[in-house]
């Protein structure tokens, strides 16, 4: 009886014994976000290589992680973010001793990616770089550089056409310009340059226009017409060729649609409303339709109160239906006298205020008139005694 008890103690200590022999280590460090700061609720994984096995931790608000009792062997240990693998250390061998220490530091990490990133795009990697980059990556940069090489000379062919455009507008040489226009518009592959290219064609249209006559004059306005409306499809928010766009339509002959598009270009700036109607008006002062004229400055004057050119321009298109009595007294239309006033007190000095003035001279004036029938006997003067 007392042999086994013996026995059994043996055995219980040699249990022991074998359980002190199996060594674990650990793992510990921080972890710095992409910001510099320690990042907190990172998840940390590390995985065990030489055989299975897997553990997680995450980090505090210090961005430190600490894992125990690891058993010692070879290891992966990575650090993931919103599911999302941020760097790594692979072939990790762990010992006995002190915890091993791991640190990460993604904010040095995204510096070196940018700047890889930027060294690229220019094809200036340095030989450094260029050994960093993996067989993928390396053709996926070539590839990249062959595109771009590619790009720039579309590019290129675009910037060329597109200056010719303007100089030979500049010259008021409308054709060659069309014709400079159309080549950068159909070389063209990049989206945000699509509406200047074609903002210069259309105005090379209604240059053309305005040196033709005849079915030819309204063929270039066909065309500009046509083309403002692909420029008001790829820009719809830009008031300046909604503007246009109007402008274009008047001289069509289409008031109402010009119309509707000066109001869409007013409500999409509204301080500068009044000058979308001004332009409209000057332009039906030009093909003398004064009434037409008249009813653009009165709501340039509406959006902006302040628009003291539109007052004087509106002053004119009235008295152009000024009418005289009799005895040679200018009647001026009702609201022409108040226009003049209107822009004497907003511009006393303004460029227009002279002629402001003299209107205003002129309708207070009697006009001198004398009147003689042909056919009345002539009035003898009496001799002198």
């Amino acid at each position: 009886m007392i042999m086994r008890r013996m026995a059994f103690g043996l055995g219980v200590c040699m249990l022991f014994a074998g359980i002190s022999l199996a060594q674990t280590t650990a793992v510990t460090g921080q972890v710095i976000g992409e910001d510099g700061k320690p990042l907190k609720d990172a998840v940390v994984k590390i995985t065990r290589t030489d055989i299975r096995g897997n553990y997680v931790v995450k980090t505090n608000k210090k961005g430190e992680y600490y894992y125990g009792g690891l058993p010692i062997g070879k290891y992966d240990i990575s650090v993931e973010l919103n599911g999302r693998e941020m760097d790594s250390l692979r072939g990790i061998r762990t010992g006995t001793g002190e915890p091993k220490v791991f640190n990460f530091d993604l904010f040095k990490i995204k510096q070196k990616n940018d700047a890889l990133q930027k060294a690229a795009a220019t094809g200036q990697l340095t030989a450094e770089q260029q050994r960093e980059l993996s067989p993928e990556a390396r053709a996926a940069l070539e590839k990249q550089a062959k595109e771009r090489q590619a790009q720039m000379a579309k590019d290129k062919a675009v910037n060329d056409a597109f200056n010719a455009g303007m100089q030979a507008f500049e010259a008021k040489q409308f054709d060659a310009a069309i014709e400079s226009f159309k080549k950068a518009a159909e070389a063209n592959t990049i989206p945000t340059n699509e509406h200047v290219i074609l903002g210069r064609l259309a105005e090379s249209f209604t240059g053309l226009a305005a040196t033709k006559t005849g079915a030819e004059r309204d063929a270039a306005n066909a065309q500009a017409l046509e083309t403002w409306a692909k420029v008001i499809t790829v820009a719809p928010s830009d008031p300046g060729y909604r503007n246009n766009y109007a402008l274009a339509l008047a001289r069509a002959g289409k008031l109402p649609e010009a119309q509707e598009e000066l109001q869409k270009a007013a409500t999409l700036d509204p301080q500068g409303g009044g000058r979308y109607y001004f332009n409209l008006g000057a332009l039906l002062v030009n093909s003398g339709q004064n009434a037409a004229a008249s009813q653009a400055f009165k709501k340039a004057i509406e959006l902006t109160p302040s628009y003291a050119e539109a007052y004087f321009q509106l002053g004119n298109c009235l008295m152009a239906d000024a009418k005289l009595t009799p005895d040679g007294k200018t009647i001026p239309p009702p609201g022409a006298k108040e226009a003049y006033e209107e822009y004497l007190k907003q511009a006393p000095n303004g460029p227009s205020a002279a002629g402001a003035q003299g209107m205003l001279d002129f309708i207070a004036a009697q006009i001198q008139t004398t009147y003689k029938n042909p056919n009345a006997p002539e009035v003898k003067k009496a001799k002198k005694k």
